[in-house]
């Protein structure tokens, strides 16, 4: 290993250190990841199959199902293999990437969910112009955008890597690439790319939940002013499940970067993202399936297909 800006690779501590640990906790995540590309795909099928599905909101939903399966794809069959390997190592460009392709759809997902509860927001507070401020120009110009902030802020967050300077540590205390981890193995000068990572990261949160909360502060203004008791439950239930996956993704994700620089908090920000890299992805196509009537009756369509 060079003392200088370039190294050939970096070791990944993976989540524990204990042998005997190592097979129920493959299982485990191998179980967890068979969940996540099934259940994703399933729901992507599903949407992409029946045309009573072909509506705005699940056009965002399928976007959410293909994110959630991509970025488990990024980290997930190396954590995999590295329960199986003495020395879990990633090179330097493997790492890189690993790092570009996680931020792109973490960030994506994050301008997605505010996609959804402006879908949401117009289609309980505008119900009669629904169908006029949804068309498929601007849903395709919300996830455009999306794409674009998260492949722009992809950009900048790894770019800024590539200016740091990797000496003797070369050990991550993570089992991915991502920013702050890698970021605080450094010897160089981190002040920038800290600044920018927080200024970018921070941006996002706060720009999403802002919009979020406006979205959902109409709603629910709207909502108290309805006299009729199936309306509320009606515009309840098509924002419970927006609601509850917004919940865990910005939920999961502040407690894995809340004073993400010192050594003790990277180390549990590691357990703290574990949530929202395998739990929020497994639990999302269950959340706008398990209680969603079209959901069902497109089971149902598509079984019967099937069966005949």
């Amino acid at each position: 290993m060079e003392n200088d800006s370039f190294v050939s690779e970096f070791i990944l501590m993976g989540l524990t250190d204990h042998p005997e640990l190592q097979l129920s906790l493959f299982v485990l995540f191998l179980m967890n990841y068979t969940a996540i590309v099934m259940g994703n795909l399933s729901l992507m099928i599903l949407i992409f199959l029946n045309s009573n599905l072909h509506t705005p909101m699940y056009f965002f939903i399928f976007n959410l199902s293909f994110i959630d399966f991509c970025y488990s794809f990024v980290f997930t069959p190396k954590m995999l293999m590295s329960f199986f390997l003495e020395k879990n190592t990633i090179s330097f460009r493997g790492c890189m990437t690993q790092l570009f392709f996680f931020c792109f759809f973490v960030n994506s997902e994050s301008y997605v969910l505010t996609a959804m509860a402006y879908d949401r927001y117009v289609a309980i507070c505008k119900p009669l112009l629904y169908k006029t401020i949804m068309v498929p120009r601007i849903c395709c110009l919300l996830m455009f955008v999306s794409y674009l902030i998260g492949f722009t802020s992809a950009m900048i967050l790894t770019g800024l890597m590539f200016r740091l300077n990797f000496c003797n540590n070369h050990i991550i205390n993570h089992y991915m690439c991502d920013i702050f981890p890698v970021i605080q193995i450094s010897c160089s000068d981190t002040y920038l790319n800290e600044l920018v990572s927080t200024a970018v990261v921070g941006t996002g949160i706060i720009l999403c939940s802002l919009l979020i909360l406006m979205s959902y502060a109409l709603i629910l203004f709207n909502i108290l002013n309805m006299s009729s008791g199936k309306g509320w439950s009606k515009a309840m239930g098509t924002c419970g499940s927006h609601i509850i996956t917004v919940s865990l993704f910005y939920g999961s994700g502040l407690l894995a970067y809340v004073k993400p620089s010192s050594a003790e908090t990277v180390g549990q920000g590691k357990f703290f993202s574990l949530f929202y890299t395998f739990l929020v992805p497994m639990l999302n196509p269950l959340i706008y399936s398990l209680q969603n009537k079209d959901v069902k009756v497109a089971v149902k369509k598509t079984l019967k297909r099937i069966s005949n």
